[in-house]
Order: C-alpha cells, then structure tokens, then sequence
C-alpha cells in the first residue's frame, strides 16, 4: 500500500510539473486587426489589405505564408522577422520587412519580453484570397 502511495506521490508530481512546463511554454498570441481593403482596379483580380498586428510581450506567430506580396512596417517596439532559407533579421520601429508569395514566413516574433510590439502589414493579394495560410 505504502508503495502506491509513493509511486502515485511520485506521479502526481510528474504530471504537475509537466502541466506547469506546458503552461509556462504557452505564448501569448498576436492580434491581428484589419485596416481596410480595397480592390486594385488598374490590377484585375487583385486587392490590398491593410492590417496590424499587435504582439504581446514574448508573443509569436505560427509559420504561415500569404501568397501575397507583404510590406511590413514596424510602428513600435521591434520584431525578429524570417522567411524560410533566409536569416532571421530583427527590426526596430521604422523598418521594414517584404514576403514574397512563395515566402514561408517561419519566424514572426516581438524580439522583447518585457515590451509589446506592433506592425503595419499591406498585403497585396488576389482578390478574396485569405490573407493567411498556415503551414505546418
């Protein structure tokens, strides 16, 4: 009995621990406000969307791609920025940052921990295409 109670001790332990990592691990998620759009009408078939993105103290994005051209200026703070193949670069308010519509953006990130940071995105893309596709 007093065997069960340890190795259930012990377990309870485990999995608490593992819990805690996990939720500790857990980053806070961007916020993404649409601007506006607007159909591009000496550009059949395209449009602009222009958006923000707010993130949180240590907040990230999950990789994606727009099939778009994306121009991305930052407003505040600073952000570390990577398409696959290329380097991770790190802007700061005032620079900026382009994904081509083959570009897999695998690293989107505010570079602090402590401040937030916002970007502007323009996004041109075809129309009604979504402005987002995730990629695992």
């Amino acid at each position: 009995m007093s065997t069960f109670k340890i190795s259930m001790a012990a377990f309870l332990a485990s999995l608490l621990s593992v819990v805690s990592v996990s939720l500790s691990a857990q980053q806070p998620e961007p916020k993404v406000t649409p601007l506006t759009t607007k159909e591009l009408t000496d550009i059949p078939g395209k449009e602009v969307l222009l958006l923000t993105v707010d993130y949180p103290p240590g907040a990230a994005d999950s990789p994606h791609r727009h099939n778009a051209d994306a121009f991305v200026y930052v407003l505040e703070g600073s952000v570390v920025e990577q398409v696959k193949g290329g380097q991770p670069v790190t802007l700061k308010a005032g620079q900026t940052f382009y994904e081509g519509p083959d570009d897999i953006h695998v690293v989107g990130r505010n570079a602090s921990r402590t401040r937030p940071a916002r970007i502007l995105a323009i996004l041109v893309k075809k129309k009604g295409a979504p402005p987002l596709v995730p990629v695992k």
